[in-house]
């Protein structure tokens, strides 16, 4: 008899579903593991020996096989011990057969059989749902997996309570949904005196998922005012919050199986690698990238990261996802991110001051902000320069807008925009509207097209710098509130793409 049970194998978000399956016949006593397992889960027949072991269970003396099906899928990961546990429990005949037909099962085994937590319990979750199987994880993944509706979700500690549950002893109940973490309050918008050139770039960037470029000289501001960009932000909606957690849980994330509503802020340090930013290493697993999906990506020195790093970024910039090739699969995960880049004018951070300012002047500006090649520059919708603040205007109080007050402008140009693409998939915000959309929703009337075509002809505007000069006036237009591109929207586009440290 060939004994069945069901789990997952992770590629990216995506979780296929994998047959276990375990057949004891007559032969040298043997313990195999086929169907491409790694080494955490050739591993897997030590832990469920002495998992069953602690619970009296002896192995007979014959050849135990599992293969993990279909073959020629690599298995990576420890959260296979307990779907082979399963299937060698149905084959010994202590779990009835039909028990393990409806369940996927993940988690790891302890040697004393209680239930490890793994990674991915709520992708493993969405997968059971379009089964229509329940999932069974360990207790301390229930929580997380139980967010996803339409799967039941039965969590156990150990070995022993599956074996209880599944043989109608001792019943468990199914998982309940963790806390909702509350709202973090961040700093306001209101602390930054001065600057309100980049607080309205900061405006228009939360509001249409523009990306920003800050120049500006050490200590001006550039990180206090990117910091603060989460703070007029609206919070996740409920699909948002689902998608960005299945990253998450990857990731190893999720903090007891609370799902948060608030949007991603991930900082990486220049010296990060590429694996670390775009995804990668020995399981593919997401990058900052993508653990920034639905929120903010914030690098500061911009130009110190390597030029490799900073080139793989504009793939991922202008599609939405990033693909991580390796030789025997690709994995692709999803990063709609709005990337915040700061940067000192030059090496010494002193170009625009000649008091301070190095002997390389001017050129040691432009062998600078050269390590940003120009297809890269290109993808900033908003290149703001940030003066620096004189300490008299420090002591002054506080008199800009606060975070809320920003917010709620953000918050309802967000809201039309939420309208304008309800039914298209792979369009949700301004920044992702393109082709035939792209020119109904942001036709300029005469004055603005008048005055577009000048700038395109005088600045030399790229094609995808014009689209995107585009995509920045009508999210102006929406927190004007207003239905047509006018001249004063597309200027002020323009003026954000046409910085004075930076060409166009």
């Amino acid at each position: 008899m060939v004994a069945r049970a069901y789990t997952v194998a992770f590629q990216g978000v995506d979780a296929r579903m994998i047959e276990v399956q375990c057949a004891i016949s007559a032969g040298l006593p043997a313990f195999a593991i086929v169907g491409l397992p790694d080494k955490a889960v050739s591993e897997a027949r030590e832990r469920v020996r002495a998992a069953l072991a602690a619970m009296a269970i002896a192995l007979p003396s014959k050849r135990i096989t599992v293969n993990l099906s279909p073959a020629d899928l690599p298995k990576e990961g420890s959260h296979f011990d307990l779907p082979i546990a399963l299937a060698l429990l149905t084959a010994l005949e202590i779990l009835p057969e039909d028990v393990t037909q409806n369940v996927l099962a993940l988690g790891e085994l302890s040697l004393d059989g209680s239930l490890v937590p793994v990674l991915g319990a709520l992708p493993a979750a969405m997968a059971a749902a379009a089964q229509n199987r329940s999932l069974l994880c360990p207790a301390a993944s229930g929580a997380e997996a139980a967010w996803v509706g339409g799967a039941q979700v039965i969590a156990a500690a150990t070995l022993g309570d599956v074996v209880r549950h599944y043989t109608g002893q001792v019943p468990l109940a199914p998982a309940e949904p963790g806390e909702v973490t509350a709202l973090p309050d961040g700093p306001d918008l209101r602390d930054v005196k001065g600057q309100e050139r980049a607080k309205r770039a900061l405006e228009i960037a939360a509001a249409g998922r523009h990306h920003l470029l800050l120049v500006g000289t050490p200590g001006s501001g550039k990180s206090m005012l990117a910091a603060r960009l989460s703070s007029i932000l609206p919070p996740l909606s409920p699909a948002e919050a689902l998608d960005t957690s299945m990253v998450h849980s990857l990731a190893g994330l999720l903090d007891e199986g609370g799902i948060s509503r608030a949007r991603p802020f991930r900082e990486p340090h220049h010296t990060a690698s590429m694996a670390a930013i775009i995804g990668g290493g020995r399981q593919a697993r997401p990058g900052e990238v993508s653990l920034a999906h639905n929120g903010v990506l914030f690098m500061d020195e911009f130009p110190e990261f390597p030029r490799q790093v900073l080139e793989t970024l504009r793939q991922p910039l202008e599609t939405g996802e990033v693909m991580i090739a390796r030789a025997n699969a690709h994995v692709k995960y999803p990063c709609r991110f709005t990337l915040i880049a700061a940067a000192n004018p030059c090496k010494c951070g002193y170009l625009t001051d000649a008091a301070r300012a190095c002997a390389r002047v001017p050129s040691c500006g432009e062998d600078y902000l050269g390590r940003i090649s120009g297809p890269l520059m290109d993808r900033f919708d908003l290149r703001v320069d940030v003066p620096p603040v004189a300490y008299t205007d420090l002591d002054l109080p506080a008199t800009g807008e606060s975070s809320a007050q920003v917010a709620a402008r953000v918050a309802a140009a967000r809201q039309i925009q939420e309208s304008r693409f309800a039914g298209l998939a792979d369009m949700q915000l301004n920044a992702d509207a393109q082709g035939e959309i792209l020119e109904r929703i942001a036709a300029p009337d005469g004055e603005a097209r008048a005055l577009l075509g000048k700038a395109a002809a005088r600045f030399q505007l790229s094609a995808r710098g014009y689209h995107r000069v585009l995509r920045v006036a009508r999210t102006i237009a929406d927190l004007d509130g207003s239905e047509t591109l006018h001249k004063a929207h597309l200027a002020e586009a323009l003026s954000f793409r046409l910085s004075s440290s930076m060409g166009a």
